[in-house]
Order: structure tokens, then sequence, then C-alpha cells
């Protein structure tokens, strides 16, 4: 009877000739593939893919600044892709402003609305010194400006809901075939008296008011980011303004 023969291996993971030979007659299992090019194929995916889309938040004024950067066909494609966009939120922009309600109308105005396009209203504070609702006032015009196709309200809220606790306002309902799709209770979960745009406009690609990919967003972040990195230099004057 044979008996087994115990063959030295230093290391059954390396990639030496020996290892190859013990492979090859089946003593070493064959060595998984290595995860190196899955990795790298997807990294240059993701790179061609940002390549590609790098003009996807870019209005029509950035691209003409462009022209001697980028190959004029791929310009006119975007030039084509973002004026057929304009034309469409164009023509859907049948609102652009705030309305303010009336609770005799509230339900024509707003419920039936909502039938027709998202309708968000802010019941507002009664008090001038909430600062929150001052500021989603200010941001509520900014908003309907922006995406005249979403129809934005205005009501005081102890006038909407007799008693309704100024503790809770501002306050957002978003509305959507008739129906609240969602509500807001003071913008702590907005970022309370620090409140953006951008913050707002994730809350309507939250509820689908917008799409993530809608360029007026794209736009938006791609301005913060801008502030962001402006915001985040830090020079030596900064340090002796300290000392002023």
């Amino acid at each position: 009877m044979d008996m087994p023969v115990n063959v030295p291996v230093d290391d059954p993971n390396a990639d030496t000739e020996w290892n190859d030979i013990l492979r090859k007659h089946g003593v070493l299992p064959e060595k998984p593939p290595s995860p190196t090019p899955i990795i790298q194929e997807a990294l240059e995916e993701a790179v061609k893919r940002a390549h590609e889309n790098r003009l996807e938040d870019k209005d029509l004024d950035e691209l003409d600044e462009l022209e001697d950067e980028e190959d004029e066909a791929f310009l006119t494609k975007y030039r084509k892709q973002r004026m057929v966009e304009l034309a469409s939120i164009s023509a859907a922009s049948v609102y652009g402003q705030v309305y303010p309600l009336q609770k005799p109308d509230y339900a024509g105005d707003v419920t039936d609305a909502s039938q027709k396009a998202f309708v968000l209203v802010h019941l507002t504070s009664s008090l001038g010194t909430n600062i929150e609702s001052r500021l989603l006032t200010d941001l509520w015009r900014e908003l309907a400006r922006k995406f005249g196709e979403i129809k934005f309200c205005e009501m005081r809220a102890d006038l909407c809901i007799e008693g309704y606790p100024e503790r809770n306002t501002p306050t957002i309902l978003i509305y959507r075939d008739g129906d609240i799709e969602k509500q807001v209770v003071t913008l702590r979960e907005l970022g309370g008296q620090a409140t953006s745009m951008r913050a707002l406009e994730k809350l309507l690609v939250d509820v689908r008011a917008i799409n993530s990919n809608d360029h007026r967003v794209l736009h938006t972040q791609q301005s913060d980011g801008q502030q962001s990195s402006r915001g985040g230099k830090h020079t030596e004057a900064d340090d002796d303004d300290d000392w002023e």
C-alpha cells in the first residue's frame, strides 16, 4: 500500500515555480482569481463615466465658455439636451410664485390643485421673532421662482388650524394627488436656522417632486461645493485676523 508523501510547502499562496508544479499535479488547489483586475476595471469605468458626464451640471452659458476646451460635436449634443430640458421645464412652469392662502379656498387651492402638481404649504409663525419661519419664507420665494412646476403656498398656521402650537412652526405640508405625502414640523431635520436651498431641494427629491439629476439641483450642488472649497482655505492672513 502506497503511503502518502508529505510534500514540503513553505507558502502555498506564494507565486513560485514549485507551487505552480504542485498546483499542476493537484497537490495544491488553484489560486482564486486576483480581485485586482476587477477593481481596476471598475475604477476605469467610473473614471470613464465621470468624464462622459462632466457637462451634466452645466447650464447654457457655462457650456458656451467651454468652446475652446471641448469637442464641438460633444458640446452641441449637450446644448441640445439642455435646451430640451429647459423647454420642458418652461412648459411645466405655470406657477413661479408663492401663493397666499385663505381658509375658505384651501381645498381648491391646495387639495384639488395637488391632482395636477405637487403643492407645498408653508404654515408660518404668527410671531415676527421666529427666525426659522422668516428664513423659510425667503427660501420659499426662491424655490417658487426656481421650480415653477411646483405650487408653493403660504398661510399663517393659527389661521389655518385653530390652536396650532406656535412651537411647531414653521411647518411644511407636501400634497400630491389630494393627500399629504409628507409633513415637516420646524426646520430641525433640515438644518434649523442654517437650512439651505440644498436641504430643501433634497426634500423635493426625496418626495419625488423633482429628479435627482435635474440640472437645477446639480447646479446648486456644484455652487455649494465651490463655496465650501473657498471657505475651507486657510491662510496666514486668517491667523493674523485672530489677533486683531
